[in-house]
C-alpha cells in the first residue's frame, strides 16, 4: 500500500431505521444488552476520491422506497452528493457491493458511470432464488430490472472475485450476506480501510462474531470477517455498513451532521 495513491474516503448517511431492537441485529443471539432495547440502524453510502478521480462505492434508495419501507430519510442520494460538492455527471464508476434496495436503489443518477457487480451477485437476484418471498424481499424489482437493463447497454462490469479497480483501490468477493457481497479496500492516510458494507452491518457484529440475520451463507459470512479483518489495518480501519456510531467515531466533513471523513482519525472509540 507504501506506492498507492492516497484517498480520502467520506460516509454519506441518507436515512434510519429508528425502531429496530437488537435482538433483530444478531443471526445467533442479542449480544449486546437486553434483546428487546432499541438499537437503530443508519443507512450510508460512500465516496471515495483522490486527485484525479471519484469512485462512488452504492447509492442507497429514493424517497419512494423510503415511504414504502417506512425508513426515516434526512436526505436522498443527489443532495448527499450535492453536499459533497460530487457532480452525478462526472462519476465514470460507481461499484455496487450488492444489489439490496438500500444500496443499489438510485443508479440512474450516474448516466456516465460503469457499474461494478460481482458476477455471482447478478445471476443470483436474477436467478430462481428469487421465487422465494423472503429472499427476494431485500431486493427492489424494478432496481434489478435497471441493473439488468445497464447490463444489456454494457454499463455493467461484471468481476468474478477478487479485482484492482484503481490504484489504491479494490474489490473482494466475500459472500455470506448474498452470494456476490464485495467489500473495497482503500489506501489513506490512515493506512487500509475496508468498506464491508452488510459484510459486516455493525461493529457488534464482527467483533463478537455474531452475524446479521439477514444472511445467505453464515458459515461464509463468518469467514468473511476473517477476510476483512485481514485486508483492514486495525479494527477501526473496518467500516461497518449500517453502524450509526460512524456517526460518533469519526468527524464530520465540513461540520455535515451527514456526512463523516473516514480516511482521518477516530475522535471517539468504538462501542461494541
Amino acid at each position: 500500500m507504501m506506492n498507492s495513491p492516497v484517498h480520502e474516503i467520506f460516509a454519506l448517511r441518507v436515512g434510519s431505521n429508528h425502531q429496530r431492537t437488537a435482538r433483530e441485529n444478531f443471526f445467533f443471539d442479542a449480544c449486546c444488552g437486553p434483546p428487546n432495547a432499541l438499537m437503530p440502524l443508519d443507512y450510508y453510502f460512500w465516496v471515495v476520491r483522490s486527485a484525479d478521480k471519484t469512485v462512488v462505492v452504492d447509492t442507497c434508495f429514493p424517497r419512494s422506497t423510503a415511504e414504502r419501507r417506512q425508513r426515516l430519510m434526512y436526505r436522498d442520494t443527489a443532495q448527499a452528493l450535492a453536499a459533497l460538492d460530487v457532480d452525478c455527471m462526472a462519476v465514470t464508476d460507481v461499484v455496487i457491493t450488492h444489489l439490496h434496495w438500500d444500496h443499489a436503489g438510485c443508479i440512474d443518477l450516474f448516466p456516465n458511470a460503469r457499474f461494478h457487480v460481482q458476477k455471482d451477485e447478478l445471476q443470483f437476484c436474477t436467478g430462481p432464488a428469487m421465487r422465494h418471498r423472503y429472499v427476494r424481499k431485500t431486493y427492489e424489482e424494478f432496481d434489478v430490472h435497471r441493473a439488468v437493463a445497464f447490463l444489456y447497454s454494457e454499463r455493467v462490469v461484471t468481476h468474478d472475485g477478487d479485482s484492482q479497480l484503481l490504484p489504491g483501490l479494490s474489490l473482494h468477493k466475500v459472500g455470506g450476506h448474498t452470494p456476490g457481497s464485495q467489500v473495497v479496500r482503500i489506501s489513506t492516510q490512515r493506512g487500509a480501510v475496508v468498506l464491508a458494507s452488510d459484510a459486516v452491518h455493525l461493529w457488534a457484529n464482527i467483533r463478537q462474531r455474531s452475524p446479521f440475520p439477514i444472511v445467505q451463507d453464515v458459515v461464509r459470512m463468518l469467514d468473511a470477517f476473517e477476510t476483512i479483518e485481514q485486508l483492514a489495518d486495525g479494527p477501526e480501519h473496518v467500516i461497518p455498513g449500517h453502524d450509526p456510531q460512524v456517526a460518533r467515531v469519526f468527524p464530520r466533513w465540513r461540520d455535515d451532521e451527514h456526512i463523516f471523513a473516514l480516511h482521518m482519525e477516530p475522535i471517539a472509540e468504538v462501542e461494541a
